[in-house]
């Protein structure tokens, strides 16, 4: 193992992932959520950096082809359970989540009983594509996270039909609920419309590994 800074990014991407979770038990909201979004942002920055820096240095190793995927796919299932869990276990996010952990334990299983011959089952473009639309999506959900709490926290004891009037301009909005309202809307369909699509990758890459596998899956015909 080589411990150049590429694989050092890597590295500490891998441990950035349970850091996300960490932030909900050590900080109270909304700190948790600007704690936990700048941390996966920060981390998910770090794939692309230390991919260019390893191509652009010649410091690609296996040791960082290895390490590479587990730190992505651990970042992606560590936010996919926190954000399903604070998001009350929402269809919305349970389904297309819910697939997403499907294919990468599908994968991770066909790359085990392929071996050897796993080599075959390379990230390709449309993977690289998928990760993103995954941590994109994922980050924009963070941030829903934080326009959730301030607009409830400040709405909170008020007449519902006020805050209606205040969100369609009858009542003075003097505590900012209007852009909170609408930064609250605006990223929880994003969020969503964004994991759906990196859902929908997701399914297509596990579906193309396993037709690339599926003759190394057939059994020898006897003699």
């Amino acid at each position: 193992m080589t411990w150049n800074i590429p694989n050092i990014l890597t590295v500490l991407r891998l441990l950035a992932a349970p850091g996300v979770a960490v932030m909900f038990l050590y900080f109270t909201r909304p700190w948790a959520d600007w704690f936990a979004l700048m941390l996966f942002v920060t981390a998910a920055l770090t794939d692309w950096v230390d991919g260019y820096l390893a191509r652009a240095w010649k410091q690609e190793s296996r040791f960082g082809a290895m390490l590479d995927p587990i730190a992505d796919k651990a970042m992606v299932v560590i936010a996919l359970l926190v954000i399903t869990g604070f998001s009350g276990m929402n269809p919305w996010i349970l389904l297309p989540a819910t697939m997403i952990l499907f294919r990468e334990v599908f994968v991770s299983g066909l790359r085990e009983f392929l071996g050897a011959s796993a080599g075959l089952l390379r990230v390709t473009k449309l993977a690289k594509w998928k990760t993103t639309a995954q941590m994109v999506a994922l980050s924009i959900l963070f941030a829903q996270g934080i326009f959730e709490h301030f607009f409830v926290m400040q709405s909170f004891g008020m007449d519902p039909d006020i805050v209606v009037d205040i969100i369609d301009g009858a009542v003075e909005d003097e505590l900012g609920l209007v852009w909170k309202y609408y930064g609250l809307v605006g990223t929880w369909w994003a969020g969503v419309i964004g994991l759906w699509l990196a859902a929908a990758l997701t399914l297509l890459t596990g579906w193309d590994y396993f037709r690339k596998a599926l003759p190394y899956l057939r059994d020898e015909a006897r003699t």
